[in-house]
């Protein structure tokens, strides 16, 4: 089948399973406009594995290509597929492709669910096979852009979960901290809590040194999973 049309085929398939009412109930979870078709994420994630198999055998740059003519069109299913579709060929991910990666950062992430997919599984992948682009997530705290803050710290959700990198993960929420958009607080904050699944003692003592300045909503986040004696005490307020 021809690249151009398996991408034709999957907006058309888009356009045929779109619900007004999952649609219009879809924008609540934004605070910024979202361009969508109103399809449910699960049936997006089912578009994305069936037509995957049309293009598996296809070389990695080639649907790299594809990924970036869905990213193209703003809708936000499309994004969703093309960030499946860049995990699913992650056994061929080479330290060249953190570009690729970065680019799609920085052009095409506009809200937090395509931001949390492409983060969580694609780039955290990736830096878990290639630790030594840690530092580059660390520089991304600087960026002005919203999206690549929160990217820093959410890239990190699965390897934190897993007790990975509790030195970065620290140094990112230390760099974000202070951050005044509710949607990096929220992603530092998620990433810390990930990590205090393994890393109790660490996040808690973080918390505890930091919770005079530390944004109360990226705080109740960071100490969602901790024991109650230890939440309460890093939710009392300091004297």
């Amino acid at each position: 089948m021809v690249m151009s049309k398996i991408i034709k085929n999957i907006q058309t398939e888009l356009k045929n399973r779109s619900d007004e009412k999952v649609k219009e109930s879809s924008q609540r979870f934004f605070k910024e406009e979202i361009k969508v078709y109103g399809v449910k994420a699960a049936i997006v994630h089912k578009i994305a594995k069936e037509n995957f198999k049309l293009i598996k055998d296809k070389p990695k740059l080639e649907i790299f290509k594809l990924c970036e003519e869905l990213l193209q069109s703003g809708y936000t299913e499309e994004a969703l597929i093309a960030y499946d579709w860049s995990y699913f060929i992650r056994k061929k991910y080479e330290p060249t492709d953190f570009l690729i990666f970065e680019k799609w950062v920085d052009t095409y992430i506009t809200n937090w669910a395509t931001c949390d997919t492409l983060c969580n599984h694609t780039i955290g992948t990736f830096i878990v096979m290639y630790p030594n682009y840690l530092n580059d997530l660390i520089k991304w705290t600087q960026s002005e852009n919203r999206w690549k803050k929160r990217a820093a710290a959410v890239s990190l959700i699965v390897p934190a979960r897993r007790g990975h990198f509790i030195n970065e993960i620290l140094k990112i929420a230390d760099l974000l901290l202070l951050d005044k958009d509710d949607m990096v607080q929220k992603g530092y904050g998620w990433m810390l809590k990930e990590a205090s699944k393994v890393n109790q003692k660490e996040i808690f003592n973080f918390v505890i040194s930091k919770k005079a300045t530390m944004p109360r909503t990226a705080l109740r986040y960071a100490i969602e999973k901790l024991p109650n004696e230890l939440r309460t005490e890093a939710m009392k307020k300091n004297n």
